[in-house]
């Protein structure tokens, strides 16, 4: 199987309140071959996170309004504690890096800052969701 193949498997939740970037965002994860739902504010997606829908990847920027993406990612642990998380964030890679693993160690968990290195967020969306 290529890596498209594999991608075209697998699902994505998106998570991104910048409507420009996660626009962008979703069509390069769908360019990837991943199916995407992306949705601007973290209640709307703990709400999909409680259905009966697959997700094999959560993607969320750290900076949300309102319910920020580590509280995202608190909540959405209690509901699929081994579901892998990419974190996106403006700041510096390295910090972010070491505090997300930190808080961060029940399941696979990595991060890319922005604006996004595409080279880059295919490499890491393939590591954490294959």
């Amino acid at each position: 199987m290529t890596e498209t193949t594999c991608a075209a498997t697998k699902t994505i939740l998106l998570v991104e309140d910048d409507d420009v970037v996660r626009q962008l965002t979703a069509e390069v994860l769908g360019e990837f071959g991943y199916h995407v739902h992306a949705l601007r504010d973290g209640p709307s997606a703990l709400e999909l996170l409680r259905s009966e829908q697959r997700f094999d990847l959560l993607m969320s920027d750290i900076g949300l309004p309102g319910m920020d993406g580590r509280e995202l990612v608190a909540a959405a642990r209690l509901l699929r504690p081994t579901l892998p998380v990419l974190f996106a964030s403006g700041y510096n890679e390295r910090e972010l890096l070491e505090e997300v693993r930190a808080r961060d160690s029940a399941a696979a968990t990595n991060s890319i800052v922005k604006p996004y290195d595409f080279k880059l967020l295919g490499q890491r969306l393939s590591e954490l969701a294959g």
